[in-house]
């Protein structure tokens, strides 16, 4: 498995020639309805479809009606589903591996819907991800139908809209990680507002506002343009991103934002600053404006490492630093141990047993992996003789087992060090354990472990492309992130969202709004300028949320 993914890295996928990605034989294609073939039907967009299979009613006869009543029946139901949940830009031919993490579970839970079962409990984990909010109402009102036929629904959510349309509220805190697991709060929404003890109370009652921070009012000309954009959606569009801002692309789901950050302007980027990059960017005429700039960053929310031994310090750098200090100590310089005696990655002082993971994994065949605790090592990664090597009373297993906020403390003195470990305090990741397995991370956790090992590096001209950040975050949270966010453009940079999130957009230097609609009717500049100038735009939809905002 490892060998093939190596080998993946110099692949890239064409399309079949022979049926142009159809999948199928001519034979198969040679049959149609009202002149369409299945593939035809599968690759319109959900609200095409449902349209096309209400209008059979006027094309068949009655012999195929009475055929076709029952199929007739589920697929429009199916199809209506989807399109509850916000899903009507998507084709119904769409790979799976090609879904936000948000469209899958929406796509999972429209197949919940129409089984019609009563007396089950719902889990849900941040299911509005990615949705605009326009369409966050459909998504709430889903949710309540499945609560009015019988059955419990519980999220895990962060956004205001949700939250004020819960029954019940259970709130935790007070802070992350050690400090946190407790409940603070419960009860309906107006009791969470009157509990003085709950912080997100506070800034749902408006006691606490994530404020306006101070904007980037320089009124030069220096800007990268994309000319002609007609890839997927995109309908031949130039669009020009100021440099040195902090820009968001905003607009509804499906309008055609991650096409036009991630599959051209990041490939297009790269492709003009770098010799090594292979991958090429989606259909455009040219790009202007890319000289001043010195690095590109995609900060997406792809896992940091696939083992057990990546982990937010080893992807920071942060690692290099407590493994010289184990290095500097008098045992380790007695028993001529060097820093790499303390790393988990080569051999020497990690646990051979299982390679230095800490656990090891049981291949299940047709099962999913499984991890056990390593029995040599006991789960803490290396040898006896490592582990005897303290510093300051701490062997390098217990640093590991450290809470960011605690890390913080315990090598307040190494300035290096500090600064690595402040950059994921200020991130919003002050909880997580330094040595937190990737694997167990979060999209959005894995999002701003990326973004704060960027931040450490203190580079300039350098653009930074991310996708949905908040994902995961509390308002407290969002406010951090909105610093260091910030902070990056302050130095001389320029920080490209994607975001569906009101306090980020207000806060932006400039937004490109993409809409106005998903799918085939996506695709176009909506609006761009100012928070305010976008407002005023009757035809954005994000306009005319923003307006109640900053209003």
């Amino acid at each position: 498995m490892f060998i093939k993914a190596e080998i993946e890295k110099f692949m890239r996928y064409e399309i079949c020639n022979e049926c142009e990605g159809g999948r199928l034989k001519k034979d198969a294609l040679s049959v149609t309805i009202d002149q369409k073939s299945i593939v035809d039907i599968s690759n319109i967009p959900i609200t095409r479809c449902h349209d096309f299979i209400i209008g059979l009613e006027h094309i068949l006869g009655d012999r195929e009606k009475q055929i076709g009543k029952l199929i007739l029946k589920e697929i429009k139901q199916r199809l209506k589903f989807l399109l509850d949940v916000g899903l009507d830009y998507l084709t119904l031919s769409r790979g799976a591996q090609t879904l936000a993490g948000g469209e899958a579970q929406r796509i999972r839970l429209a197949s919940q819907i129409g089984s019609g079962l009563t007396g089950v409990l719902y889990v849900l984990d941040e299911p509005s991800i990615g949705l605009h909010q326009r369409d966050n109402k459909k998504l709430i009102d889903t949710l309540k139908k499945l609560r009015d036929i019988g059955n419990t629904v519980l999220v895990v959510e962060h956004d205001k809209e949700m939250m004020e349309n819960a029954d019940y509220i259970i709130d935790f805190g007070p802070e992350a990680g050690v400090k946190g697991g407790e409940i603070i709060a419960k009860g309906t929404i107006d009791e969470l507002k009157r509990n003085p003890h709950s912080l997100t109370g506070k800034y749902l009652s408006g006691a606490r506002k994530i404020d306006y921070l101070r904007k980037n009012d320089r009124k030069d000309n220096d800007s990268v343009t994309i000319i002609g954009a007609s890839h997927h959606n995109l309908k031949n569009i130039d669009v020009s991103f100021p440099l040195d801002k902090f820009v968001v692309v905003t607009g509804v789901s499906g309008s055609g934002k991650s096409t036009l950050i991630h599959d051209i302007l990041y490939h297009a980027l790269m492709q003009k600053i770098s010799f090594h990059h292979r991958e090429k960017p989606g259909k455009f005429e040219n790009i202007d404006g890319f000289e001043k700039i010195k690095n590109v960053f995609l900060i997406d929310q792809s896992p940091i490492g696939r083992t057990p031994r990546s982990n937010p310090i080893t992807y920071t750098g942060a690692f290099s630093y407590i493994r010289d200090l184990f290095a500097s100590t008098k045992e380790a310089k007695i028993r001529g141990y060097k820093a790499g005696r303390f790393s988990f990655n080569v051999k020497g002082g990690r646990c051979e047993t299982c390679e230095g993971e800490g656990q090891i994994k049981i291949e299940m065949q047709f099962l999913p992996d499984v991890y056990i605790k390593c029995e040599t090592c006991g789960g803490l990664q290396y040898t006896k003789e490592a582990l005897e090597v303290l510093f300051n009373g701490k062997n390098i297993a217990e640093i590991l087992k450290m809470s960011v906020t605690e890390a913080l403390s315990f090598f307040s003195y190494v300035p290096a060090l500090s600064h690595k470990l402040q950059t994921l305090s200020d991130v919003g990741l002050s909880y997580i354990k330094l040595g937190q397995p990737a694997p167990t991370l979060s999209g959005g956790e894995a999002q701003r472990v990326k973004l704060a090992a960027n931040l450490s590096k203190k580079g300039r001209n350098a653009i930074y492309l991310l996708d949905e950040p908040t994902t995961g975050l509390h308002f407290a949270d969002l406010e951090k992130l909105l610093f260091t966010l910030r902070k990056l453009v302050d130095i001389g940079n320029t920080v490209i969202v994607i975001e569906h999130n009101l306090d980020v957009i207000k806060n932006a230097d400039y937004i490109i709004d993409l809409g106005p609609e998903g799918g085939e009717k996506g695709g176009y500049v909506v609006a761009t300028g100012t928070p305010q100038e976008v407002a005023k735009n009757s035809k954005s939809y994000t306009g005319q949320f923003l307006k109640s905002v900053l209003d």
